[in-house]
């Protein structure tokens, strides 16, 4: 984490319990701790418990932080669908129901199946966990809070999540069971299809801040790209949603179909540490589209007050971040889960082509515009080419649907005349 260190600098500084409060105010702690460990330790040593520590907080609160999610998410479902939720374990409102959860999953027993390859089993359900940490280490919390500002973030973030793809198929091919295995091709298929239009749809962004550094793409939105970029954004969050396998995207475990897919045959906690990694990687893709579309930390430059600027920073990331969590929780209460050929005919054939297309207007489009336009005349030409191409796009997709429902229409009327012919009801019927 870096910050002002240049703030704390003194002399044989001793640590003072009034300045470490207002140094976690400011987030300025790592420099703080800097200045008074200066004399005592070597550079190096000092950097690497920095690191360790930083490492612990931010791993330690994502592993805490899906208690409450779960909780949330089951609170939320239940008021979208006219129920009441957890309302027995910690009171009316069931604040301990989670906590239940995960004691259950602690004590039950852990078995390993008969035949199972013994290492590819027991190592997914770590990976799929350590997957789901590793892509935080770019994240900016606020300004000048982020682990690590590496020049290539964003496709850092892209190949870490990638690597998700190969815990799975490991869980399956691990486990010895067919359920598991064609669980894990299908997650295999879904993950890896949906990682193109997810790709195409962030270089869009990359475009419009020319960079990859994960705080310049925050810098640069003097505009949210949610605004400039509106289709980037629906193409992303789309994508994003099934990445993660969620509603209605959540083939990856549908249990009237494969028995559970994948992780099958796992049970107590390593069955838990999937469930973990998968509300990590949901949490992680909101804080995601909060960076790249929704400004990240900043908010009318109230951020960059001189005291409380970086902690209120800090607050609004968050609450960016939970708004669009929201988001996912209301599309998982909300839709059905679609069958495997939509999901793919969705992607091959529209989502993939539109992000192509969509790529080609944006880089024309921004190199039409003048050198010294300014941020909002940039924003509105952007704007209006998105409209245009989301307009095109659903125009293509009402006439498809057009031309599929007269084709329903008239096998229908072929079925009715034909009612004595049972091959012309099974073709109408498909």
């Amino acid at each position: 984490m870096h910050g002002l260190a240049a703030h704390w600098s003194g002399p044989d500084m001793s640590f003072n319990i009034v300045d470490f409060l207002f140094s976690l105010v400011q987030l300025t702690t790592f420099d703080y701790l800097r200045a008074v460990w200066e004399g005592d330790m070597s550079p190096g040593l000092i950097e690497a418990i920095l690191d360790v520590i930083a490492i612990l907080t931010v791993s330690t609160f994502l592993l805490l932080i899906v208690l409450f999610l779960i909780w949330l998410e089951r609170k939320v479902i239940a008021r979208i669908q006219d129920r009441i939720g957890p309302n027995r374990v910690g009171g009316r409102f069931g604040l301990l129901q989670t906590v239940a959860d995960v004691l259950k999953l602690l004590t039950k027993e852990t078995l390993t199946p008969a035949g199972a390859d013994t290492i590819a089993y027991n190592l997914a359900p770590l990976l799929t966990v350590m997957t789901a940490l590793l892509m935080w280490a770019v994240i900016p919390f606020a300004p000048n809070v982020i682990g690590v500002d590496l020049n290539v973030g964003l496709f850092y973030v892209l190949a870490v999540s990638s690597a998700s793809v190969v815990t799975l198929l490991l869980a399956g091919w691990g486990s010895n069971n067919k359920y598991a295995l064609l669980g894990a091709f299908r997650s295999v298929a879904q993950l890896v299809s949906y990682e193109v239009p997810m790709v195409l749809s962030l270089i869009i962004p990359i475009l419009l801040a020319r960079s990859m550094y994960m705080q310049e793409l925050v810098l640069a939105q003097t505009v949210p790209f949610l605004i400039v970029a509106p289709l980037s954004a629906i193409i992303f969050f789309i994508s994003a949603l099934a990445e993660t396998g969620r509603t209605p995207f959540d083939l990856l475990e549908a249990e009237s179909e494969i028995v559970a897919g994948f992780h099958v045959e796992y049970g107590g906690m390593k069955f838990g540490m999937f469930f973990l990694a998968e509300f990590v990687s949901t949490l992680f893709m909101s804080g995601l589209f909060a960076t790249i579309y929704l400004g990240g930390w900043r908010l009318f430059g109230l951020e960059r007050l001189e005291t409380f600027g970086p902690l209120l920073g800090l607050i609004v990331f968050f609450i960016k971040m939970f708004a669009v969590y929201f988001v996912f929780i209301w599309v998982r209460g909300t839709l059905p889960r679609v069958r495997i050929d939509q999901m793919l005919d969705l992607n091959w054939k529209f989502l993939v082509p539109l992000s192509l297309i969509l790529v080609l207007v944006v880089a024309v489009v921004d190199k039409l515009i003048p050198a010294g336009a300014g941020d909002y005349y940039r924003a509105g030409v952007h704007l209006v080419s998105n409209v245009a191409v989301g307009f095109v796009a659903l125009e293509l997709l009402r006439r498809h649907a057009a031309r599929q429902r007269a084709i329903y229409e008239e096998r229908l009327v072929r079925a009715h005349s034909s009612a004595a012919e049972p091959e012309v009801m099974a073709e109408a019927a498909h």
